[in-house]
């Protein structure tokens, strides 16, 4: 009876590890049309492109997003050109990386992999988890950082990040001035009002 039962188990553990190993494969076949980095590919350049974006500028961009199998999630074509502001982060990584280096007017297709778009969770109902998008990009207008933004941009953050320890360092010394000042005792207040009668 336990040879009967050693030789199940180990015809499981066997079916199991074949099994396993064949759904991998499954997996990994799967994902090899995911892309691995973000792939730019430029549709249309204007002739003069004397300009390109760098981190800081503002685009106007039209663009229409979608899965890999061509089911489109999101399109403003409908609507007003979307504003974004290169390094605030107001659109996915990878869409934002792509518009690095564009000029006005020109189109883009940008293949983003899941971890610049995403990511594992994904934006139920219409992105699945690990999901690889696919945008095209016009580039409505391009406006350049000027010297001021530049300057509120990169400065301001590092004044405020060197103001708060300054602050929290001022109310530290107020409180602690504030505790280790001597405070009259009761019979010295008594003793002056008895002068004072």
């Amino acid at each position: 009876m336990a040879s009967l039962s050693q030789k199940f188990t180990m015809k499981t553990a066997v079916f199991m590890l074949l099994l396993a190993v064949f759904t991998c494969g499954l997996a990994q076949v799967e994902d090899a049309d995911e892309p691995e980095e973000l792939q730019v590919e430029t549709l249309v350049k204007p002739e003069t492109c004397s300009i390109l974006s760098r981190m800081g500028d503002t685009l106007q961009i039209h663009y229409t997003g979608k899965l890999m199998d061509g089911k489109v999630i999101d399109s403003s074509l409908s609507r007003d050109p979307l504003v974004v502001e290169l390094g605030k982060r107001t659109v996915i990584a990878g869409l934002e990386q792509s518009l690095v280096g564009v000029c006005e007017g020109q189109k883009i297709k940008a293949t983003i992999p899941s971890h610049l778009a995403y990511g594992k969770k994904g934006y139920p109902p219409t992105i699945p988890g690990n999901a690889a998008l696919e945008f095209e990009v016009e580039v409505i207008s391009l406006s350049q950082q000027t010297q001021w933004q530049k300057m509120v941009n990169d400065v301001f953050p590092l004044v405020c990040l060197a103001l708060v320890p300054t602050l929290l360092g001022l109310v530290g010394l107020y409180l602690y001035k504030k505790a280790s000042a001597q405070k009259p005792s009761k019979k010295k207040a008594k003793d002056k009002k008895s002068k004072k009668k």
